[in-house]
């Protein structure tokens, strides 16, 4: 009877989930065909870059990370140039929608509720995470230091990047893999609990992210590095055997990235190129108020640590979340590409991959709570009402998007 119960359960929440996917799904098609074929003033996106770089075109930009031009090469056996490289974002998008249904899903422990209900609950998290934005007041009511929306807060989805949203699925699954690494790697390959395949897989997907887009790779190679140093260190270096194994995972991307460096920041003769190092000299161009932008960008996330930081010793998922996130902030706040790319601010993509592991660490910890009933029903529900600001928010944005407002 029980089986039965909870075969009936998974049924319901997976239809209920796929139509909340078909539903997004198309929705975020209309946006990228829009932005692939419509007027970039209007529907401002790098969509006809990519266009000509899929066709093999002079785009006027360096694209050295295929996956995503590949895919939508092979889409585009069928379909236009444009509806290819829509198709190709919408699908990589949905994926990691579908990856992030079965994350929380794990994370949260939804067997503790029975009903399907819960389970439908976790599944439209899961979707309502993908339109979440930077909190921001109505149009004409300014805040101090606060120019822009988007430029200088940033946001968790910005809907007018398409290789962003294509390398995320990747991101997640490393971002998972590693985590759950985390966890065994100190006892060796063969220690009791540690499995050559999740050696391999997150090596898999850390690699097909850089290949991608390496902005999160670059945050997330700097946060390992920092994390493994630190333990081999504490441990008086009686774990560099398994620091070794693990490191190994690490250099199909960095030969990648080798190469993605010579591509992209090798300065060309007369034009200065490499990277640069200030405090917060590019962010500054954008926002005077960085402590009011970093709460307008992850508020959620912050009032949760606030009332849930034991949780972080116990819990190496949520750790991992935030440390992911305090790197991509010192990359962004320090680091910046010289020469002609130092407007554009691109080490803020790294700090945008922050701000959505930030939440998507938060989540769980919160069902949990919520689930459990440990908390006092004010601080859930304050915690609850932040999440449903960011989404509220989130949502509005979107809704910009579809009408061809601008970004930022």
């Amino acid at each position: 009877m029980v089986m039965e119960t909870e075969k009936r359960n998974r049924i319901i929440d997976w239809s209920l989930f796929a139509m909340m996917l078909f539903a997004v799904s198309a929705v975020t098609l209309w946006l990228f065909y829009r932005q692939a074929t419509g007027n970039p003033e209007l529907y401002h996106s790098d969509m006809k870059a990519y266009i000509l770089e899929m066709q093999g075109l002079d785009s006027g930009y360096s694209f050295p990370y295929p996956i995503f031009f590949k895919l939508a090469a092979l889409i585009h056996l069928f379909a236009s140039p444009e509806m290819a490289v829509a198709v190709a974002t919408m699908l990589l998008n949905s994926f990691a929608i579908f990856l992030t249904k079965l994350g929380l899903g794990r994370l949260a422990s939804t067997e503790i509720k029975k009903g399907w209900q819960w389970r439908v609950f976790v599944s439209a998290l899961s979707v309502s995470l993908f339109f979440i934005s930077m909190l921001y007041l109505p149009s004409g009511i300014n805040m101090p230091g606060i120019r822009f929306k988007y430029l200088g807060v940033f946001t968790a989805n910005p809907f007018h990047n398409a290789t962003y949203m294509a390398a995320r699925p990747f991101a997640i699954l490393a971002f998972l893999w590693y985590a759950k690494l985390l966890d065994v790697y100190e006892e060796g390959i063969h220690g009791e609990r540690g499995r050559i395949g999740d050696y391999f897989l997150f090596s898999l997907f850390l690699l097909l992210a850089t290949m991608t887009k390496p902005s999160f790779t670059i945050v997330m190679v700097g946060t390992a590095g920092v994390i493994m140093l630190f333990r081999m260190v504490r441990a008086g270096f009686r774990n560099f055997v398994p620091t070794l194994q693990l490191g190994v995972c690490f250099i199909p991307t960095f030969v990648d990235l080798l190469y993605q460096y010579k591509g992209v920041f090798v300065p060309e003769e007369g034009v200065e190129g490499g990277i640069g190092f200030g405090f917060g000299e590019v962010w500054a161009q954008y926002c005077t108020n960085l402590p009011l932008a970093v709460c307008l960008a992850i508020g959620f996330p912050l009032l949760v640590l606030a009332l849930n930081y034991k949780e972080l010793k116990g819990n190496s998922v949520y750790r991992f979340s935030w440390q992911i996130y305090l790197m991509s902030f010192a990359m962004a706040f320090l680091l910046y590409e010289k020469g002609f790319r130092k407007a554009d601010f691109n080490f803020s993509w790294g700090y945008m991959y922050g701000i959505f592991f930030c939440h998507f660490g938060a989540l769980p910890v919160l069902i949990k709570s919520t689930a459990e009933g440990k908390k006092k029903p004010l601080l859930l529900g304050l915690q609850w009402l932040a999440y449903l600001g960011h989404l509220v928010c989130g949502l509005q944005y979107f809704l910009g998007f579809l009408r061809g407002q601008m970004y930022y």
